[in-house]
């Protein structure tokens, strides 16, 4: 297509300012769950009676499985055209599935006889799979009907990483200081708390988002309209194939969020702040503490992609966060841990908090930027080819993201096994050996910086900076107003 000027107004279709931060807890719903179910190794090792490799394999297996249910779903909702539109079914369907396996797996697996806990669980969770996928897929599809203006799509990293930091953070406090103390472990009365929190939560931010996107939710926003190109189910491997933009996002943002993962498994919290630091409610409090710097960065970052593209937003996050992990290594093998304490405050710990902080918040920036660039390489391929496939573009990328990123929970579970926890995890208040030292400095800093690293590298070869994205959305616009022409004329 030839990059042709057009009026900024039939060029951009902008979101109002409520609507990009409602539909923003589209995400945030699904992001629930996933933090729920990072404790599922808990409940499944403590009450139901699995054993930590066994579980690992479970959860590593069921992720790939996710992946592989992505292609189907994601030409399932292009294919979808109801008079509730594409996305919404998909976001009320996803939700309900959620909620309805978490509370049959919580409440069942561990009542049911032994040699049948396992088949069950692996069945429950493969279909809970399904509705994680279909509420967490129209997060990134969406995104190109939600608005097409290069300057307005990064703020939705802002709210997205704003709801991350009270998810992951508030959350983690919340189970730190008030769960754990309240019921002494993770037994069932916390699981049963925590996950009935998170299921009406979860449910009343869906109601939002679908309540947001609703006005967009039209076939006038879909891609070329009129002029777009039908797709049948094999045209998947020819889109990844040929699109470059693509496999370049796919790479960076799944190795950052296996970063993340393995960030946040609880077993990493637990050795870091119960053995290591010695004090497993300072995983609530330091959480806490660096929510004002994560946010701030967040902002600052958003603001500098407004200017200068998603693009050089996620490269500068990265590199800070990589050279932020990288440091905190080091630091933790020259100071003495012990000396951390918010009730006897020194220079380790202050050092310890700002360098904390600039990983968390670093980490998160770089997390949220990537939805809205999902659906720049959505409008790459409808430029390049015509084909308006979002929820291809957006499952694709989740396939493979979904592949590498199952890998945290496996890679956590094995390398604790391989310092002798094979049939329990570490738990809090445990003596710190030597080898505990070491792997847990691997968990909690060590696969972080492998994963920005490799991040770095694919964004070498990514070439949708704010630049190009706004020829991609002139020569998108330029068609769509000759397709209006030419369906006047017929008339």
């Amino acid at each position: 297509m030839a990059n042709t000027a057009v009026n900024s107004i039939e060029q951009y279709h902008r979101a109002k300012l409520w609507q990009i931060g409602f539909f923003a807890l589209n995400n945030t719903a699904t992001n629930l769950y996933l933090f729920i179910m990072a404790f599922v190794s808990y409940y499944a090792t403590g009450i139901a009676g699995l054993s930590v490799v066994v579980i690992s394999t479970i959860l590593a297996a069921m992720r790939a499985f996710d992946a592989v249910t992505d292609p189907i779903l994601g030409f399932i909702i292009d294919k979808t055209e109801s008079r509730f539109g594409k996305f919404r079914p998909m976001m009320v369907i996803g939700n309900i599935i959620l909620a309805s396996t978490v509370l049959i797996m919580y409440n069942v697996t561990h009542l049911l006889p032994e040699s049948m806990q396992f088949i069950f669980f692996v069945f429950i969770y493969a279909i809970y799979i399904v509705g994680y996928t279909l509420q967490t897929a129209i997060t990134r599809a969406a995104q190109t009907v939600l608005t097409n203006d290069p300057k307005q799509r990064p703020l939705f990293s802002i709210f997205d990483a704003t709801y991350n930091v009270g998810i992951f953070t508030g959350g983690q406090i919340f189970v730190a200081s008030y769960l754990i103390a309240k019921h002494g472990d993770f037994n069932m009365g916390l699981f049963t708390e925590l996950n009935g929190y998170a299921i009406v939560l979860s449910g009343l931010f869906t109601i939002l988002a679908v309540i947001a996107i609703a006005p967009k939710d039209r076939k006038e926003f879909f891609g070329l309209a009129e002029k777009s190109v039908k797709v049948r189910f094999r045209d998947y491997w020819p889109i990844l194939k040929s699109n470059r933009p693509l496999q370049m996002l796919v790479i960076a943002a799944s190795t950052d969020k296996l970063a993340n993962l393995a960030l946040r498994q609880p077993v990493v919290f637990v050795m870091f702040f119960g053995i290591l630091l010695g004090d497993y409610a300072l995983s609530g409090t330091v959480s806490f503490i660096v929510v004002i710097p994560t946010i701030l960065i967040t902002f600052l970052g958003v603001k500098y992609a407004g200017k200068l593209g998603l693009k050089r937003a996620l490269v500068g996050a990265t590199w800070g966060g990589l050279i932020s992990a990288l440091v905190l290594t080091g630091y933790f093998l020259v100071i003495d841990p012990s000396t951390i304490s918010l009730t006897n405050i020194g220079l380790t710990t202050i050092g310890f908090l700002i360098l904390y902080a600039l990983l968390k918040g670093l980490t998160g920036l770089s997390s949220a930027i990537v939805i809205p660039m999902i659906a720049d390489v959505s409008d790459y391929e409808t430029y390049k080819t015509g084909h308006y496939v979002p929820g291809m573009i957006a499952t694709l990328f989740s396939f493979v993201d979904k592949m590498v990123s199952s890998l945290a929970p496996a890679i956590v579970g094995f390398l604790v096994a391989t310092i002798g926890y094979t049939d329990t995890l570490p738990q809090i208040g445990e003596a710190l050996t030597p080898s505990l030292l070491i792997m847990t400095l691997v968990l909690m800093f060590g696969i972080p910086a492998v994963g920005l690293a490799i991040s770095l590298l694919a964004m070498k070869f990514y070439n949708l900076d704010g630049k190009k994205m706004e020829e991609i959305q002139a020569a998108i616009a330029e068609v769509k107003r000759e397709a209006k022409q030419e369906n006047k004329q017929a008339v």
